[in-house]
């Protein structure tokens, strides 16, 4: 992936891409047509926009029943990504398929749960589980629970990723800023994972938590404190980077313990 603008990858090139993988793998699809729409559709539009335009041309003209075009859509992911980072370089073109599933996978709960699994082992499912989260609580928190315990990086990092109360560039989870509780479960499974990758994601998700329930934040890293690990220390001071910014003494005592 050369340097230019993320934006400007989500163009005529990426729906040639796409379709050649589709086709590639026996899926009957208008290449021709899909093409024409995305070259035509995206110029104006900005990388949301693009993502979202070229989502939407695939439900134009895959299979018109969710989970047949989902089973046309998962094999042509191919490898999974091995290293922490890539995931918007040399994956950035599955960020279309994480917005179908975000945007038509809702009515077809354990069939996206499944693509979600394998989208984020790619790229990211932070975005596409969120949707699913304000429709199905209890049962995609329960799934994301068990991936925090997954032996995939990628899967536990979004295990965390997903429930963050503030994600940037996405909606805010309300019941988690009202109660964040639900979430602790799943930051007590990663608080000392040996990934940077996921470890940076756990303690942005704590951050998260501090702007709106400090006390709850505060507990909880003041409970992770005794007997740190490497890892949750690292954590913890990344997670509070904010409150120490700010000179707040509780913050510089957590730190000096």
């Amino acid at each position: 992936m050369a340097h230019k603008q993320l934006k400007l990858w989500f163009d005529k090139d990426l729906a040639i891409k796409l379709s050649t993988k589709l086709l590639a793998n026996n899926v009957q699809f208008d290449r021709k047509a899909f093409v024409a729409l995305v070259e035509n559709g995206v110029g104006a539009l900005e990388l949301k926009d693009r993502v979202e335009f070229i989502a939407d041309g695939l439900r134009t003209y895959l299979d018109e029943d969710y989970a047949v075009a989902i089973q046309q859509l998962i094999p042509i992911l191919g490898p999974e990504n091995e290293k922490e980072t890539g995931m918007f370089k040399e994956y950035y073109w599955v960020m279309p398929i994480a917005k179908y599933v975000e945007k038509y996978g809702l009515a077809h709960f354990e069939t996206s749960m499944n693509a979600i699994y394998e989208i984020t082992k790619r790229n990211t499912g932070e975005f596409t589980i969120r949707p699913y989260l304000e429709k199905y609580p209890e049962q995609t928190f329960a799934i994301m629970e068990g991936w925090s315990k997954n032996s995939n990086k990628h899967v536990r990092r979004l295990s965390s990723e997903g429930v963050r109360p503030r994600l940037p560039w996405a909606s805010k989870l309300d019941l988690f800023i009202k109660d964040p509780t639900p979430i602790l479960p799943i930051l007590e499974n990663l608080k000392d994972d040996s990934s940077k990758y996921v470890q940076k994601s756990v303690a942005n998700c704590i951050n998260d938590i501090l702007k709106d329930n400090l006390e709850t934040g505060k507990e909880l890293i003041e409970n992770w404190s005794v007997n740190a690990t490497k890892q949750r220390k690292w954590i913890i001071k990344h997670a509070i980077r904010n409150l120490l910014k700010a000179n707040d003494d509780w913050a510089i005592q957590i730190t000096s313990q």
